[in-house]
């Protein structure tokens, strides 16, 4: 594959110096250092696949390099988002990362978008001149945004995912291959992927995909060996096993398969019925389900457990979770079981009886807390398809989360 564009930039002295494990290569050489120099890549996301992403390219020379993020540093962040650090929780983590990138190289320039990226801005922003987009994200919205416009402005999309211990790449390139949309024409329905918060990630994955990803940015900038196109790598890191699956274009496809001037951004949070980020005033599931949820606050809950009053308090998270933290005199039931109990009944294939709903009783209030309040919404709106009083459920805003910043100091949180 040719490089995606021809132009060069002067090196000087110190930076021939700099990248000499480089030039000396015949594949890279002075004239592909100096179109690294020259190229321009936009990175999206600073958390975890984006920390070595842009660590590397920075590294590696790549002249000007855009950063879309919007959130700050969270301690918690730090287990794999290694472009931060202690020095900078609280901080945008723009300006974290950007400084970490100038002091590894100053020769670079970082373009800084400090808004979360959405349907209204995309297109702008990527309409920039950018040579490669890189896609640092963790939620489908972004993922499906990020692929509709660059196919719509004829941009590679270099893809990574992670969860867990495995991790996924590829290059869509509308172009000359396959997009996201060929092979995920649609989103999973909301709930059934966990996000890295719900569901964890091991911290060193990222490391393993983001490092892969920027390696083939830089081979299509150079235009060097075969970049992913059409082929997706799928990482097992319990396994320590890489395997590569051939990916087709769909001719059919309702974003690669049409003219450019017709693709539409969308509102992609309403397509996957899930929020693009921590953010979005999106909710899945007042959306889907056309219902107002009402909610309490931690205090409430604490005088709810200390007074004995007719409430049942329910942590739905899933039970290694119950080992980090959990609150004293609360039933435990995982958002999952709840779902499946609801999706049987719903079937016709159990009764209520024979579910965990049976532990749940239908005369009481009852407040509904998980993590940080997502999956107890979820948990609340799968309670009131199977016949509970949504008048009498509540969703504990900001989940254990608040109870440990606001009632209990000393529980651990994670």
């Amino acid at each position: 594959m040719p490089a995606l564009h021809q132009r060069l930039a002067e090196l000087s002295h110190d930076e021939v110096k700099r990248y000499s494990r480089h030039v000396i290569m015949p594949e890279v050489g002075m004239a592909g250092q100096r179109r690294l120099k020259a190229s321009k890549v936009l990175l999206i996301g600073t958390g975890g696949l984006g920390s070595p992403l842009a660590l590397y390219l920075a590294a590696a020379g790549i002249g000007r390099i855009g950063l879309v993020d919007y959130d700050v540093v969270d301690f918690t962040n730090l287990q794999r988002q290694v472009i931060h650090g202690v020095s900078t929780v609280g901080m945008s983590k723009l300006e974290s990362a950007a400084a970490r990138m100038l002091d590894l190289n100053p020769d670079i320039q970082v373009v800084q978008y400090n808004e979360p990226l959405t349907s209204e801005n995309a297109l702008r922003i990527f309409g920039e001149s950018w040579d490669v987009v890189i896609d640092g994200t963790d939620n489908f919205p972004t993922r499906y945004l990020v692929n509709d416009a660059c196919v719509k402005l004829g941009i590679p999309n270099v893809y990574g995912s992670i969860f867990r211990f495995e991790g996924q790449l590829s290059v869509f390139y509308g172009e000359q291959g396959p997009c996201y949309r060929c092979m995920f024409p649609e989103p999973p329905p909301p709930g059934l992927v966990p996000s890295c918060a719900e569901g964890g990630v091991l911290g060193i994955l990222p490391g393993t995909i983001g490092t892969l990803q920027a390696t083939e940015a830089i081979k299509l900038l150079l235009g060097v060996g075969e970049p992913m196109i059409g082929r997706m790598l799928l990482y097992d890191a319990l396994e320590m096993s890489f395997q590569t699956i051939k990916l087709r274009k769909d001719p059919a496809c309702p974003v690669c398969g049409i003219d450019k001037d017709d693709i539409e951004l969308i509102d992609y949070e309403q397509f996957c019925g899930m929020p693009a980020h921590d953010h979005s005033e999106f909710s899945a599931v007042e959306d889907s389900a056309n219902i107002d949820i009402q909610t309490v606050t931690v205090h409430d809950v604490r005088s709810a457990l200390e007074n004995g009053s007719e409430v049942v308090v329910i942590d739905v998270r899933d039970p290694h979770e119950w080992d980090i933290s959990a609150i004293d005199g609360t039933l435990r039931i995982p958002k999952p079981d709840i779902q499946l109990a609801k999706n049987g009944i719903q079937a016709g294939r159990k009764l209520w009886e024979e579910t965990v709903l049976q532990q749940i009783p239908r005369d009481k209030t009852l407040y509904v807390h998980c993590r940080s309040g997502v999956r107890s919404a979820d948990s609340i709106a799968y309670l009131s398809e199977v016949g509970y009083d949504l008048d009498k459920m509540y969703n504990v805003s900001g989940g254990i989360l608040a109870w440990a910043d606001e009632i209990d100091p000393e529980m651990a949180k994670y």
